[in-house]
């Protein structure tokens, strides 16, 4: 039988960038398409306040809009929700010219090497940051649950669509992806990263830019204190059961 692949883009204000990505990802499953493959597109539209959903409705097979903001973990989650796949793959909506290359993620799940593949991304152009998001990031997540990634914070990932919502409901907000790898490697799913020629939107060393990685850091703490509260109430309800 063959697969079923739904494409989730959780997109907010990208009015810009939507179509673009969604023309070229449209390209390319064009182009790896074979009898009996059957793939759809799903875009949530997470609140915007431009026309990301106008721009998104000629190419989308399935377009989902939130009345307000619910956060990128809620748009993907409301995608899995509609989603018909037995493979999903997660993309961002500012992908363009480079969103078709993200298909390659599905191929270590074809071939049953892997239940979640992980993009990794090309360094950026210009330095923006200083790393400290992805190394909060990378050691929570190898602290709690023993995982060494070095994608950690990469939104562009493959996963079986079981053994995700074996998982459980997504974390709300822009953590989602750290909590999804901690809940997938505690719960023994296979998992692999892979060198992605991706690129998107980049935020430089300006005020947006440390506005923007101020609240990534503030997300991810949030979304590891959530994971450690629940392995120290595993830990608690071991002990009891102990006792």
């Amino acid at each position: 039988m063959k697969p079923y692949i739904s494409i989730i883009i959780p997109a907010w204000n990208e009015e810009g960038s939507i179509e673009h990505t969604l023309r070229h990802l449209q390209d390319h499953v064009d182009l790896m398409y074979n009898p009996g493959m059957r793939i759809e597109i799903i875009v949530v539209d997470d609140g915007s306040c431009d026309k990301t959903y106008e721009a998104a409705w000629p190419w989308a097979d399935k377009l989902i809009k939130h009345d307000r903001r619910c956060g990128k973990g809620a748009a993907m989650q409301s995608g899995v929700a509609e989603a018909r796949g037995d493979l999903l793959l997660f993309l961002d909506a500012d992908l363009r010219a480079t969103a078709g290359r993200a298909l390659v993620l599905i191929e270590p799940l074809l071939r049953h090497e892997a239940d979640m593949a992980i993009a990794k991304l090309p360094p950026p152009r210009t330095k923006a940051g200083f790393g400290l998001v992805k190394g909060l990031a990378r050691r929570g997540i190898r602290r709690l649950s023993g995982y060494e990634t070095e994608a950690p914070l990469s939104g562009q990932r493959a996963v079986r669509a079981d053994r995700l919502r074996e998982l459980g409901e997504l974390r709300r907000g822009f953590g989602v992806e750290v909590a999804l790898t901690i809940d997938a490697a505690r719960r023994g799913l296979r998992i692999v990263e892979l060198d992605v020629p991706i690129t998107h939107r980049e935020t430089g060393r300006d005020w947006h830019g440390f506005m923007h990685r101020g609240k990534q850091f503030a997300a991810v703490s949030l979304a590891l204190l959530s994971r450690w509260k629940e392995r120290k109430q595993l830990w608690y309800s071991s002990d009891r059961s102990s006792i």
